[in-house]
């Protein structure tokens, strides 16, 4: 652990932090930082949903004016190829509004990504016109029955080659598609996921577009929407349903970018492996992930903002020595349900950034490497299950501790706490993600592997040679790197060693993988594969999640190597030196159970945890300035109420 310097003052500090944290594309943040702080931008709690929906729509378009849109779309397109600009800007609609932020989501993300990412030539005026806002659209996936089991979605698209449409069908109730944003009210087209059936055959699922609505609203012949109603948050967003009755739509409407189907019927596919052709049709659409975890976790940083803030000044129960009410973040109790999530909320930051910039490399054609796009997209799953979790349980932890003034709507966090909850089932269920990863662990080290069935994948995980995690990722080569620039004088196992702290966390991924490959051998030589599958899935999700746990630290680490002013790097050497000493105690369990750590050593890790949260306590406005959240956007009044705290 490393003493802060007092040299320099606690806003210089803070300033050079907050320029590591924003990242590659602080600019970026700080336009629309400039941008977002008026009151128009705000969401109002106490509108109903009709008109928070309306309000949301006239703030899109002005958000529409400010070239934010732009940037997420190719030249050719009438945008400007910045895709991590595009995602950085974006988030930052978060500290507004969540509403908002979704509603821009859906549009510009998941409905033109849709169009841009899958179609062609032929389909460019959707995208010119979507980006103006002249077309409103939704992202028509997910249906009450099949969520994320994409590659079953009910839905048919049939083409007729005699009139040369497509017949977009909902065949069954649960075929309806649900939950889609824009449906309800706004959305005049529909970007939908079907089974596409051509001469007697089921190709599998392509998107087309489908119009839904004429100008003025109603629904188009065949096309019956519905509104979901109340939600849990995202008053603002209008999530609907919509089901389809021998909808017709021209052949060009399909997205032909990775298939096509000739006026005769006839199918085609550069990509002739079904199973390839549908993830990399899925896999264009990663940004939507990656936008989804950063928007999650910039929730997280407003509340924790709003959270801390109160704590430094809110008084409860006197000093027997002084007679003088103390402030609440001078509790140990306050000072550790706070700080750990404020130093993970810097780890997910600077994972972020480092996700961004490397989706930035892949869609930019910048990074050609063979894996990219594959590794991108498992690192995109596992940071969404992260950052979305953390904001789920820090938003709740900053309400608990501000006591009833957190509980009033008009301090902010419960409507944080709405808005921010579906987000660990959207855009992927975090159970369904984070078995992603971890079947990517197992399968990535051979890319024939991707497509063998259940049983070829028990196969190949059974047969995997151990530490092949570290010999993979390259984080053993960091490891070394950490151990080469000194650290003389202290003990090997130190925990506060930068390299020894890294080990743990790799040690443990590279234990729960290769053992979860055994197990599978062995239940695979009982039972058919769904069976060795479904009783390791528990040791499987451990191991995604330790695998996440990895690529986080890492990226915390380069990220705090990046930063050159001494006061700045010792306090954020302090803050990982929090995220890694709480992630080893929330885990003391396994690590004793497995003998990777002893008791004495856990409860120098709880020591730890207990020296760093005092050692930052007098830098917590600093920390809390860093994370980037104008004071001014934050709009809980109990931060500007003295009455409430101003007492001696």
């Amino acid at each position: 652990m490393v003493e802060v310097m007092a040299t320099g003052s606690s806003s210089t500090t803070a300033e050079h932090l907050r320029a590591a944290l924003d990242g590659p594309w602080g600019s970026v943040r700080e336009e629309a930082r400039a941008h977002l702080i008026g009151e128009e931008f705000t969401g109002d709690p106490y509108l109903d949903y009709k008109a928070a929906r309306a309000r949301v729509l006239e703030q899109m378009r002005v958000i529409a004016t400010l070239g934010i849109a732009e940037r997420g779309f190719r030249r050719e397109n009438g945008g400007t190829s910045e895709p991590g600009a595009a995602v950085t800007g974006l988030e930052m609609l978060a500290y507004a509004d969540l509403s908002l932020w979704v509603k821009a989501g859906v549009q510009w993300g998941l409905f033109g990504g849709a169009v841009e990412n899958l179609g062609t030539e032929r389909h460019r005026d959707y995208i010119r016109r979507l980006i103006s806002l002249d077309l409103l659209g939704c992202f028509a996936m997910t249906e009450s029955g099949h969520g994320s089991d994409v590659a079953n979605l009910e839905t048919t698209a049939t083409y007729d080659p005699e009139t040369e449409e497509f017949v977009v069908h909902s065949p069954t109730p649960s075929a309806r598609k649900d939950y889609i944003g824009g449906a309800a009210e706004h959305a005049r087209m529909a970007a939908v996921f079907a089974q596409l059936i051509t001469n007697g055959e089921n190709q599998g699922v392509h998107c087309l577009l489908v119009p839904i609505r004429d100008e003025q609203g109603a629904d188009l012949p065949g096309v019956t929407t519905s509104d979901d109603g109340l939600k849990g948050g995202l008053l603002g967003v209008d999530n609907g349903r919509i089901s389809f009755d021998h909808v017709r739509v021209p052949r060009e409407n399909l997205l032909n970018r990775y298939a096509d189907v000739a006026p005769d019927g006839t199918y085609s596919s550069e990509i002739e492996n079904p199973s390839r052709r549908f993830f990399t049709t899925l896999g264009t659409l990663v940004r939507g992930r990656v936008s989804v975890g950063g928007a999650a976790a910039a929730g997280a940083r407003v509340a924790l903002s709003i959270a801390l803030r109160y704590a430094m000044k809110r008084r409860q129960f006197a000093d027997p020595d002084s007679g003088e009410e103390t402030v609440l973040l001078d509790y140990r109790s306050h000072q550790r349900r706070l700080l750990p999530l404020l130093a993970k909320s810097y780890a997910y930051a600077f994972a972020q950034n480092d996700l961004v910039r490397r989706m930035h490399l892949v869609q930019t054609g910048q990074d050609l490497e063979p894996g990219a796009q594959r590794a991108l997209e498992k690192r995109a799953a596992g940071l969404k299950v992260a950052q979305t979790r953390h904001a789920t349980r820090t938003i709740q932890e900053c309400r608990e501790a501000c006591g009833g003034a957190g509980y009033l709507t008009e301090n902010r966090l419960v409507t944080l706490k709405g808005d921010t909850d579906v987000f660990t089932t959207f855009e992927g269920d975090n159970v369904v993600l984070t078995q992603l990863v971890a079947k990517e662990l197992l399968t990535a080290y051979a890319d024939e592997i991707r497509d063998l069935d259940a049983l070829g994948w028990v196969r190949f995980a059974a047969t995997m040679a151990g530490d092949v995690v570290r010999k993979r990722s390259g984080v053993r080569q960091l490891i070394q790197t950490l151990r080469d620039r000194g650290d003389d004088g202290i003990d090997e196992g130190d925990l506060a060693r930068r390299s020894v702290q890294l080990q743990l966390f790799a040690d443990r991924e590279d234990y729960l993988v290769r053992t979860a490959a055994h197990r599978l051998r062995a239940r695979a030589e009982e039972t058919g594969p769904f069976e060795a599958f479904n009783n390791a899935q528990d040791h499987i999700l451990a191991a995604g999640s330790a695998h996440i746990d990895r690529l986080v630290l890492e990226a915390f680490i380069e990220g705090i190597g990046d930063i050159e002013d001494p006061d700045a790097k010792a306090l954020a050497d302090d803050v990982c030196d929090l995220f890694v000493y709480t992630m080893l105690e929330e885990n003391s369990a396994w690590f004793i159970m497995h003998r990777f750590m002893s008791v004495e050593r856990a409860k120098a890790v709880r020591r730890g945890v207990n020296e760093l949260v005092d050692r930052l306590r007098p830098h917590a406005l600093t920390l809390v300035e860093a994370m980037g959240v104008p004071e001014t956007m934050l709009r809980a009044a109990m931060l500007d109420d003295a009455s409430v705290y101003e007492r001696s």
